[in-house]
């Protein structure tokens, strides 16, 4: 399979899943290495295709219809909070789409998510752990914005008022 075949074929995979795809399973199936995957999509990025790079892997977000997708802005600063954050957010049926921080010197900094089950959060928090990184809301005192995916405006709501109450929340009214 030439590279040209082997990207149709990544994003045919990548669109059959609604779930991501880890780069190395990428290789594994296409039989090259990890970094061929990486360069594979970095191309196919440039060609205009909206390839996201999540903790959990590689995916095409889908467009969904009658969801909303709304911004909340959040203060915490313990790795606990990060976790009891998302897991209200989950817990109450929304899906953390991405990070955003505002830093002073490069403007918005913003990574995918696509946190959307106790088991996303679970493994969040592992690689967060392992990699003993820091989070993206240590440049920014705890203040960070998140893009959360609802079925409505009732569990909007909802997830907002079980932030306020846990002091998560800038309520920004």
């Amino acid at each position: 399979m030439d590279s040209k075949e082997r990207r149709k074929e990544i994003l045919r995979l990548l669109k059959e899943k609604d779930n991501p795809i880890k780069g190395i399973d990428l290789a594994n199936k296409l039989g090259v290495s990890r970094q061929i995957i990486v360069q594979d999509i970095a191309i196919l990025r440039a060609k205009g295709e909206r390839i996201l790079a999540t903790p959990q892997g590689y995916i095409i977000p889908m467009e969904k219809e009658n969801k909303l997708v709304k911004t909340i802005v959040c203060k915490h600063t313990k790795n606990e909070e990060i976790e009891d954050e998302l897991k209200i957010i989950v817990d109450m049926g929304g899906k953390v789409l991405d990070v955003v921080v505002e830093h002073p010197l490069y403007g918005e900094i913003k990574s995918p998510l696509m946190i959307s089950s106790r088991l996303d959060v679970f493994q969040f928090m592992k690689n967060l752990e392992r990699t003993k990184a820091e989070p993206l809301s240590t440049l920014t005192e705890g203040i960070h914005i998140h893009s959360i995916e609802v079925e409505n405006e009732k569990i909007l709501e909802n997830i907002k008022e079980a932030l306020k109450k846990k002091n998560y929340l800038i309520d920004l009214e």
